[in-house]
């Protein structure tokens, strides 16, 4: 097994202060910039020996932009690899992993729908999991859920709205649903009203 150290010097060797690297259980951890991204993938695959690419993901990192992650395993050596870089939340865009990887076409698919980042050259850039005419990307963070707009809120109403103790001074929204806008119109009328004093029980 190729000891962390081991890996950390074979990144820097290669491309020097343009990557990061953090020990991880068995692995690394190594941070690439976007337009070297094919390439740090090439020398995972080819140069460290892994050959079994695991998954690709996002991660929404807010004004940050959003991380994309790849998990790859040397079976030769047995260690495990997470290659990241970052893309700009405005225009995120990056090259295919595809010719690398053909496994990652289905990850770049579903990526691409669920965080709206575009990967350039991909043999098919179809939809995945989305229905037709589903508008926006689900696992961005200011992605609103309708769901939790349209019926109430599975968990404990307030008081006041159970028919029990005093009224709420303040309505706590559903998590995911914003305090301004048409979400927070509708949400406002899908909430059920307080119960006014008189129709109360005794405990109230």
């Amino acid at each position: 097994m190729s000891a962390p150290a081991e890996l950390t010097a074979a990144w820097t060797d290669r491309f020097g202060a343009e990557v990061t690297t953090e020990e991880t259980a068995g692995g690394l951890s190594v941070g690439v910039p976007a337009e070297r991204w094919v390439e740090a993938l090439t020398f995972a695959r080819d140069d460290l020996a892994c050959g079994f690419f695991d998954w690709l993901t996002g991660v929404d990192e807010l004004d940050e932009g959003f991380a994309v992650v790849v998990h790859a395993y040397s079976l030769e050596r047995r260690h495990h690899l997470l290659v990241r870089t970052r893309v700009p939340k405005d225009a995120p865009s990056l090259p295919t992993a595809t010719g690398v990887y053909r496994g990652a076409g289905w990850h770049e698919r579903e990526t691409a729908e669920m965080f709206g980042i575009v990967f350039e050259g991909h043999p098919n850039p179809v939809p995945l999991l989305l229905p037709d005419g589903f508008e926006g990307h689900p696992l961005r963070k200011d992605f609103v859920l309708a769901a939790r707009v349209a019926k109430p809120w599975p968990g404990a109403k307030e008081p006041g709205e159970s028919g029990h103790g005093a009224p709420s001074r303040r309505r706590v929204r559903p998590p995911g649903v914003p305090d301004e806008g048409p979400w927070a119109e509708v949400a406002e009328r899908r909430r059920p009203a307080a119960r006014p004093p008189e129709e109360r029980g005794p405990d109230a």
